[in-house]
């Protein structure tokens, strides 16, 4: 079985995010950079279906030259070759644009699965993956905790809504966006460290990709949250004010 798993290059959970001087996206010169959290969940999916039913996990990273390290890593646990879109300094906002680009980069591969994380951690959009679907002609299904092959048909458990799971067969080739925490993730082992130095990295340029193609989206300006102090003041008996307070740490404040 052939699987491809999409992954993408954020800043790290514990970064100090500050933004550019043009408003446009933040300041990342000295930011440190890990493989998005969902994606590693769905390169982990990739994997145990690899070491089932045997085939390759290729990577698929759409990013500028500083992703290699993404890449590398994502080869250093197991993915057997990648596919690096390389996009420059500017990132693609429009997940239209770069699901096309995506795909195209996929059309020689005819792949039997492919996997993406459910959403990023820096944009959050959570639709790349779907309209990588659409723009393949593949079924689909999202929020995926677990997978099984069964010959030509695949079985996902998909979370629902207040603890609630459905069991849907997917026909093959299909594409499944996987949930954060469907499992535990692996580490890179010395040796495979020192394997991905050798394997194969195709680089592909954005620009030949995308060309005549249009974003369309753009993203104009971003804001850091704005934080304001407020005092309230409870009247009335102490047991009272004591509830009324309770009441705001739990509903609003959501610290209970």
């Amino acid at each position: 079985m052939k699987i491809v798993v999409a992954i993408k290059q954020v800043p790290s959970r514990d970064s100090q995010l500050k933004v550019n001087s043009s408003g446009t996206w933040i300041e990342d010169a000295d930011l440190a950079w890990q493989i998005n959290e969902p994606d590693a969940y769905a390169l982990e999916a990739g994997l145990q279906l690899k070491e089932k039913l045997g085939g390759e996990v290729v990577v698929l990273c759409a990013g500028p030259e500083s992703a290699a390290q993404t890449i590398r890593e994502a080869l250093a646990k197991g993915a057997d070759r990648a596919i690096h879109i390389e996009t420059g300094k500017t990132v693609s906002t429009d997940p239209l644009l770069l699901a096309r680009m995506m795909a195209t980069a996929l059309d020689s591969e005819k792949a039997d699965l492919l996997l993406t994380g459910l959403q990023s951690d820096d944009l959050g959009y959570g639709q790349t993956g779907v309209i990588l679907a659409e723009v393949m002609g593949l079924p689909h299904a999202t929020i995926i905790m677990n997978v099984e092959a069964d010959g030509s048909v695949i079985k996902v458990k998909r979370e629902l809504e207040d603890g609630w799971f459905q069991h849907v067969e997917i026909p093959l080739p299909a594409l499944l966006t996987i949930q954060s925490g469907a499992t535990k993730l692996r580490y890179a082992t010395l040796m495979g460290i020192k394997k991905a130095k050798t394997k194969e990295v195709r680089r592909i340029s954005a620009s030949e990709l995308a060309e005549g193609g249009q974003a369309s989206i753009r993203l104009d300006r971003i804001y850091l949250p704005e934080k304001t102090k407020r005092t309230q003041l409870f009247d009335g008996p102490p047991k009272e004010a004591a509830a009324k307070l309770v009441e705001k740490l739990r509903f609003e404040a959501r610290v209970l």
